[in-house]
């Protein structure tokens, strides 16, 4: 079993910066990819960022590449999103995953299916 909780949400202006964690407790966190999705209200579930286990690849969507990034640190169990130039699309409940499957996160990391695991989310809110 694996504990998500994730932090940092809030209410910002559009070209403001937040920072979400997620802090990881119950099995080895070097041993499991993250992901972070979002999702809007009236939407589905999408993908934001991968990283994988030992932290070497990233993989971005889209929509947030150039004003987003995760980091991960393996000794506090913690994953990091650093979310800049934010918009008020950017607007959700953004919840992190892990992936404990093996295999490389390259092909999958966009499919929410592939993830185990999950923490119960965070509010960001954008006001224009």
């Amino acid at each position: 079993q694996v504990q998500l909780v994730e932090s940092g949400g809030g209410l910002v202006q559009a070209g403001g910066s937040l920072r979400l964690s997620c802090a990881a407790s119950g099995r080895t966190f070097s041993s499991y990819d993250m992901g972070w999705f979002r999702q809007a209200p009236g939407k589905e579930r999408d993908f934001v960022v991968a990283i994988s286990r030992s932290g070497s690849s990233t993989y971005y969507a889209d929509s947030v590449k150039g004003r987003f990034t995760i980091s991960r640190d393996n000794a506090k169990n913690t994953v990091y999103l650093q979310m800049n130039s934010l918009k008020p699309e950017d607007t959700a409940v953004y919840y992190c995953a892990a992936r404990l499957r093996g295999g490389s996160i390259y092909y999958t990391r966009s499919m929410a299916d592939e993830y185990d695991y999950w923490g119960q989310g965070t509010q960001v809110t954008i006001s224009s």
